[in-house]
């Protein structure tokens, strides 16, 4: 997961735009400011419930039958084919939720569309303890958006032969591929030979959009234009290679960025995890360790306990492409015992993919969730990557404080199954 050398030098002028390193510091400190509320109700749906919790939200109640209303065929023209209707999905709210981030400043309330009991209950947890202990520090790291397309050769030397024409054409690939849209920039590229077949890695950044469409359109027009200008005419390509890590946890994953690099940590009070969680930092290390330990020889690809639970939430809620859960899953997860008991913990994911314009965030249900958080449209996509990661974080907390309490089976039986709903 290393930043190249460019890469920290444009995060540095991004501190600078900022405020520079004293406001850098400011904004990722805990904030001790008074608890928002809790959502109220727990897991009832009477229509009082309903009422409360949009009030929380400081929406109209009709505000979900207004986005419902308006989802009409024709909205979804443009993001689904042979289209026959809706499915709902029941979506909760988790919070109040206290990020530091760069770009994410304040109380979250985040909406988190799942057909899975407890996981709502579970984030929302994590995120009130953490809000409780002043909030979690977040920070976007890289951002970049890749395609790989592939060429072969009819031998290895034509191969090479092409690889030294292209690194030489950055700039007429950057022209070919801005022609196709007005947010991407091309930003790098990195070459592999395999035998006869040269694979090249185009890096994108791609504004407010998660950008999976974008920078397959712009890697189209530098792939007509190599038909055209390369002076080794290859004997076939192919516009993906899959050397792109695009929708697949990959070990790629760990050795550049594919979206959005992220990290948040907090540190939780010995009394806080004691009153929230019913256990100590020393117990819930210990589980982190035995975890770390079963994630290596299980060959999973990072240590975590269950990103892949809030992030598909959270993006079938706001209108991401919810097949790239496979590859913003991919982290790592860390604890220490600091002190007389506090807790450290932080996550890391190198690969989010989110957007707040273009995909499924302009459809009804889906802006008004961005709205809930404050982050629909332009100038907002990295403020919700720090969020996602803060949402990881919370949902690690909670789930480990679960199994060392415990309390992880009798939540999910209490809460899956209720009292008339058997086996």
């Amino acid at each position: 997961m290393a930043s190249e050398r460019g890469r920290i030098l444009d995060f540095i002028r991004a501190l600078k735009a900022l405020g520079g390193v004293e406001e850098y510091a400011a904004r990722l400190r805990s904030k001790h400011e008074e608890t928002p509320a809790r959502v109220p109700g727990a897991s009832s749906v009477s229509s009082a419930a309903l009422e409360k919790r949009w009030r929380l939200l400081g929406k109209r109640p009709a505000a979900i039958a207004d986005a419902n209303a308006a989802e009409s065929a024709e909205r979804y023209c443009h993001n689904i084919e042979h289209y026959i209707g809706t499915i709902k999905v029941p979506v909760g709210i988790a919070g109040p939720l206290r990020v530091n981030g760069l770009f994410a400043q304040g109380d979250f309330y985040v909406p988190l569309a799942t057909t899975e009991a407890a996981l709502v209950a579970s984030y929302s947890r994590g995120a009130f303890l953490l809000t409780e202990a002043g909030g979690c520090a977040a920070v976007l790291l890289n951002e970049g958006v890749t395609r790989a397309p592939g060429f072969a050769f009819a031998s290895l030397e034509q191969a090479g032969l092409f690889v030294a024409w292209a690194v030489g054409e950055m700039e007429r690939f950057r022209e070919a591929a801005e022609s196709t849209t007005r947010h991407g920039k091309l930003i790098d590229l990195r070459v592999t030979l395999e035998g006869n077949h040269a694979y090249l890695q185009f890096e994108f950044t791609t504004g407010d959009a998660s950008g999976q469409n974008m920078v397959t359109i712009a890697t189209e027009a530098i792939c007509r234009y190599i038909e055209q200008a390369s002076p080794v005419k290859p004997d076939y390509w192919f516009l993906e290679a899959n050397l792109s890590g695009d929708k697949k946890a990959s070990s790629l994953s760990f050795l550049a960025v594919r979206g959005k690099k992220v990290s948040a940590e907090a540190v939780i009070p010995k009394d806080l995890l004691e009153k929230r969680l019913r256990t100590t930092a020393e117990r819930m290390t210990d589980y982190w360790r035995m975890a770390a330990m079963g994630g290596v020889m299980s060959g999973s690809m990072g240590v975590h306990g269950h990103y892949a639970n809030g992030l598909a939430a959270l993006f079938l809620a706001t209108g991401q492409d919810v097949a790239c859960v496979a590859e913003s899953a991919v982290g790592v997860t860390r604890f220490e015992t600091r002190g007389a008991g506090d807790l450290y913990a932080s996550v890391t994911l190198p690969d989010v993919i989110v957007g707040t314009v273009g995909g499924g965030c302009g459809l009804p249900s889906q802006s008004e969730a961005l709205e809930i958080l404050g982050l629909h449209g332009a100038g907002q996509a990295r403020a919700l990557a720090e969020i996602a990661a803060a949402l990881c974080l919370a949902g690690e907390l909670s789930i480990i404080g679960a199994f060392c309490s415990g309390d992880f089976a009798s939540a999910h039986a209490r809460l899956a199954r209720g009292k008339d709903r058997g086996q």
